[in-house]
């Protein structure tokens, strides 16, 4: 994982004015993740989820951090951490599953869209895009996911989410979203 130095004061500002819709988002979403085969379009798997992102504290080593909780109707549950630091206008991540970026899309005249690209870890061959979408509301956003082995796409993600609380810091229910 790279380690990344705090930002600099300027740096703060950089991220700030470069990110608008990251520290938008800052707060708690919940949602669903539906899968899908692209060659078919059948549905292979569906969870709820709850995101907490974050922006952090100045002198953080990461001004983004986000952690994903993911809970499946036989009771399974996972948490996922994406600790992030901002470098060349955009947010980087390397971790133990990915390794990829987040930027805002260009041109984008709504101000509404980001874009990600990531690789898993250990599956060189496969890679992934995102698109967020965030509505006029501020309080829900659709999430695409584009999957591809070999260059070929083959599965989708599609994500819709509800922010339910921009207090990330006083949240305290971790059962799985109620609607």
């Amino acid at each position: 994982m790279t380690n990344p130095k705090p930002l600099t004061p300027a740096g703060w500002a950089e991220f700030r004015q470069r990110m608008p819709l990251l520290l938008e988002s800052e707060g708690v979403w919940e949602g669903w993740y539906r899968y899908y085969d692209a060659a078919t379009g059948k549905l292979t798997d569906q969870h709820r989820s709850r995101l907490f992102c974050r922006i952090m504290e100045e002198d953080a080593s990461f001004p983004y951090y986000q952690t994903n909780q993911y809970f499946w109707g036989d009771g399974r549950t996972e948490i996922r951490e994406f600790p992030a630091w901002y470098e060349d206008g955009r947010i980087w991540w390397d971790n133990a599953l990915i390794t990829g970026w987040a930027a805002p899309m260009s041109p984008d005249d709504g101000n509404r869209s980001t874009c990600l690209s990531w690789v898993r870890k250990g599956e060189p061959d496969m890679y992934l895009y995102e698109m967020i979408q965030h509505a006029e509301d501020g309080i829900h956003r659709a999430r695409t996911w584009q999957w591809f082995r070999k260059g070929i796409c083959f599965q989708r993600t599609l994500i819709d989410e509800k922010r339910v609380s921009r207090d990330w810091e006083n949240w305290t229910d971790n059962s799985p979203p109620k609607d």
